[in-house]
């Protein structure tokens, strides 16, 4: 399909009809400046007024329009082009509590806080999840989607290399999160909706019970794996003290395991290497999605032909006046 950028320049090829009959004729009887060095000029009237006036017309005329269409800038657009993309529709509710970042954990034998541990296991997540469709959920004292389901996976993974504890709030609103997800998979027409929770595993915060919410997500055919980030009660303990943990940042492994139970996925502690090439592998069996989209449409520019066949116009006359200048010299 042939379209232009700037339709509008077209009217400027009315612009020479408007100037010939709008502004007043000139009068050449008197000249304000003789220069006698020009009689010889290619431009100069004698040589012009030798030419055939009709075909030296039909030629600047010719000159003048490509130029114009040049200037309002012609494209073509080819045929949208579609690809039927196989994967899956998958989501990621990710804690940025404040418990998020206790430095109880640690990456290549070097302390590390929670946050910092999610956001190497949630990379390697989103590296191995090439073809599907993922969206983001961050989620505190409040649930918010970050981002919604896209194929575009290195931006998902910049935002949350950016995202900090205490966006969302300090305290963990899990069943919130759920809840949130279940109202944006809730319009997909997939075979299987996946939530992958990440959180630290204590819910303080929210409306929701975390078990209820797991529940309401069965029914609407919603699958969670949940992934622990935070460390149990004995390596707190070393830190804080028995009796002086605390509240929020143990661990709830039993709730974990339950919400996964009830909506029939698996839970999984992130601080094993092993256990996130498990739920890979659970991933993985799924049965993949067939996704029909349309990529883009070829564009393809074309101002260069019409300026290119304007300069060879204007390069033609220049060389044809030139060679009636030397012809009228002769003696």
């Amino acid at each position: 399909m042939l379209g232009f950028d700037w339709w509008w320049a077209m009217l400027l090829l009315l612009f020479p009809l408007l100037a010939r009959n709008m502004l007043p004729a000139t009068d050449d009887s008197d000249f304000a400046l003789a220069v006698p060095l020009l009689h010889n000029y290619p431009f100069t009237e004698s040589s012009i007024s030798k030419s055939p006036s009709r075909i030296l017309r039909g030629c600047v005329w010719l000159f003048w329009v490509c130029l114009v269409v040049a200037a309002s800038r012609p494209f073509w657009l080819g045929e949208s082009i579609s690809r039927t993309v196989s994967g899956r529709d998958l989501m990621l509710a990710v804690d940025i509590s404040g418990s998020m970042s206790e430095v109880d954990m640690t990456i290549n034998s070097k302390a590390a806080s929670r946050i910092d541990v999610l956001k190497v296991v949630v990379e390697k997540f989103i590296d191995r999840r090439q073809g599907d469709r993922l969206g983001l959920i961050l989620f505190g004292t409040n649930a918010y989607t970050y981002l919604p389901l896209t194929f575009d996976l290195e931006t998902l993974k910049i935002l949350l290399l950016d995202v900090t504890t205490g966006l969302a709030g300090r305290h963990t609103a899990i069943g919130d999160a759920i809840g949130l997800a279940i109202k944006t998979m809730r319009e997909q027409n997939t075979a299987h909706k996946v939530l992958i929770l990440v959180t630290d595993g204590s819910n303080t915060a929210g409306f929701e019970n975390p078990i209820v919410a797991a529940q309401a997500a069965r029914q609407q055919g919603l699958t969670i794996y949940s992934i622990g980030v935070g460390s149990d009660v004995e390596t707190l303990s070393r830190t804080y003290g028995q009796q002086s943990i605390p509240a929020g940042l143990i661990l709830n492994e039993r709730v974990l395991s339950q919400i996964a139970e009830v909506t029939r996925g698996q839970y999984f502690r992130a601080t094993n290497t092993l256990a996130l090439e498990n739920i890979y592998l659970a991933l993985d069996k799924l049965e993949p999605i067939k996704h029909q989209h349309q990529a883009q449409r070829p564009r393809t520019e074309l101002f260069m032909m019409p300026l290119a066949a304007g300069l060879l116009i204007m390069l033609l006359l220049i060389a044809w006046s030139i060679r009636q200048s030397r012809l009228a010299t002769r003696p």
